[in-house]
């Protein structure tokens, strides 16, 4: 018997997320032990660091994140939740032979309000619901802020599967989702680990203008532009990703915009917070190019491309400028 009593079951808590927002909800139970599953994912994170492919992202070999068990003592479940941040608008390609268009492109996740501060608004909804729902509950929430394989428990609570590319696709938005997860020692019910959905399709491999998909699931960060244009901290981009931006300057979607999934079940979001704000839309690469410092503040208040500093946007936008006439590796797949 559950030393919680009258605590609310897996059908109340998947209520109270989807009353809360949250576009898809699952639960994972977190054995006393690692069981195979999860033992094979904290295999393939160890074998992925050791490859060196997390390039300078050195909080990704923080023990805590190949055992759950030490992020929450006493974890029992993992309430793993999705948000869909599709919208229907589409970055400008430029006109074709137009030398005077110095428009680039910012990936979609960070059109809008930092999606941090929309999930985590909720998560603490839902973990405070939670937690006041028994004595003794306890729940610890994160967004892409924790040392948890946020992906692998999504996977395991039902939310999709982790495809080729290494993004989380669901059935519904396909990858276009954030995910968050809350921790907590209640024991409940699981619902049945996703399937994976991919098939022979290669797609994203095939797109990757730096292949950086070296084979399914495993994404080289060395090779990447996102890695590149949001993490890379030096004054200066590899010369091979500087030459094949073609346009990118915050992050890069060539793998999510050839996934058959995002092209048959994308669905328009109903966050607004998720609206793209017409500044990150289609941006002047020459203005980021001398973007300054008060420049950047004021423009990426609120939004998730604070991370990337004043001195990156003009390193990533004049590396971008001389390269975004370049034919795309896309227009080929």
């Amino acid at each position: 018997m559950s030393q919680f009593v009258n605590a609310p079951n897996r059908h109340d808590i998947l209520e109270q997320a989807f009353n809360l927002g949250f576009h898809r909800a699952g639960i994972a139970v977190v054995p006393p032990q690692a069981d195979a599953g999860e033992t094979e994912a904290v295999h393939h994170l160890q074998t992925w660091l050791n490859q060196g492919y997390q390039a300078d992202m050195a909080w990704m070999a923080n023990p805590k994140r190949q055992d759950i068990r030490q992020v929450l003592p006493g974890v029992r479940s993992v309430i793993a939740v999705a948000l869909n941040y599709y919208t229907e608008h589409h970055p400008s390609e430029g006109d074709e032979g137009d030398e005077s268009d110095d428009t680039v492109k910012i990936s979609r996740y960070a059109w809008g309000r930092d999606y941090h501060r929309v999930l985590h608004r909720r998560l603490k909804q839902l973990s405070r619901w939670l937690e006041a729902s028994g004595e003794g509950i306890q729940a610890k929430y994160y967004a892409d802020t924790g040392p948890v394989q946020d992906k692998v428990w999504a996977e395991r609570a039902g939310l999709g599967w982790i495809a080729k590319n290494g993004n989380l696709i669901t059935r519904d938005y396909g990858s276009w989702v954030f995910l968050g997860e809350v921790l907590t020692n209640l024991p409940l019910e699981a619902d049945r680990p996703h399937t994976d959905h991919c098939g022979t399709c290669t797609r994203c491999l095939d797109a990757c203008p730096t292949e950086a998909i070296v084979r399914p699931t495993v994404v080289d960060a060395n090779r990447c532009l996102a890695y590149h244009t949001i993490e890379n901290r030096r004054d200066r981009l590899p010369d091979d990703i500087a030459n094949t931006l073609n346009g990118w300057v915050a992050g890069c979607d060539i793998c999510q915009d050839v996934c058959p999934w995002n092209q048959r079940f994308a669905q328009t979001t109903d966050v607004a917070e998720f609206e793209p704000y017409p500044q990150n839309l289609n941006p002047s690469g020459s203005e980021l190019a001398n973007l300054s410092e008060d420049d950047w503040d004021q423009r990426f208040r609120a939004s998730a491309l604070r991370r990337i500093k004043p001195a990156m946007w003009r390193r990533n936008s004049q590396a971008a400028n001389k390269t975004q006439k370049t034919p795309s590796t896309t227009d080929e797949v």
